[in-house]
């Protein structure tokens, strides 16, 4: 075999460790937790089928690709909840190290195209990020309303903390994010979700 074929190769089997990855969120209807890899390919097809919403025109196989990768730096990192404000302290540093040691697993020039493009994804500046980072909200934001707000309340989580993360959405996608907002409301009406 090759060089090249068996760093290809071995990048695929690593990424394979994403699927052990548990996520706070469960999946839809009371189910076990979600990990890495659920999220990323939900998300990835979300986007393609929710394009239409987005805010600009977007490169959707990009928009799709960052879904994918965006998270496969937690094999190493670890998964940080979007409402744990001591391990977000340290989210940044520990996604760094592990992005260069996942993606130097590829040959060179892979190992760059995936790193700029999971920068672009972080950076949340262009219109395909902005979209990206949409699905990255509203994907666990639909599984908690399908469970009542369960995790919401597990954790103790705020409308205020919700909406402080789901504003971004806005960015990506007016249109998600009203409907965002309808769902938000009614779970502050419900009670499942704190004032």
């Amino acid at each position: 075999m090759d060089e090249r074929l068996k760093q290809q190769l071995e990048f695929a089997l690593e990424i394979d460790k994403e699927k052990n990855i548990f996520r706070q969120t469960h999946l839809s209807g009371h189910g076990r937790n979600e990990n890495d890899a659920e999220h990323a390919w939900h998300m990835a097809i979300m986007a393609y089928v929710l394009r239409e919403y987005a805010n600009e025109p977007v490169d959707i196989a990009r928009v799709m690709l960052m879904c994918l990768i965006h998270d496969i730096v937690e094999i190493d990192a670890g998964d940080t909840y979007a409402y744990d404000a001591e391990g977000l302290k340290t989210q940044k540093a520990r996604e760094n190290a592990a992005k260069e040691r996942i993606f130097s697993l590829l040959p060179d020039e892979q190992k760059q195209e995936l790193m700029q493009l999971f920068d672009e994804f972080e950076e949340f500046a262009t219109p395909e990020s902005k979209f990206a980072h949409a699905m990255d909200n509203l994907q666990p934001l639909l599984l908690n309303n399908s469970n009542g707000g369960g995790d919401w309340k597990e954790h103790d989580v705020s409308a205020e903390q919700v909406y402080g993360r789901q504003r971004k959405t806005r960015l990506g996608s007016e249109r998600l994010y009203e409907e965002t907002d309808r769902i938000l409301q009614e779970n502050i009406r419900k009670g499942s979700l704190k004032k």
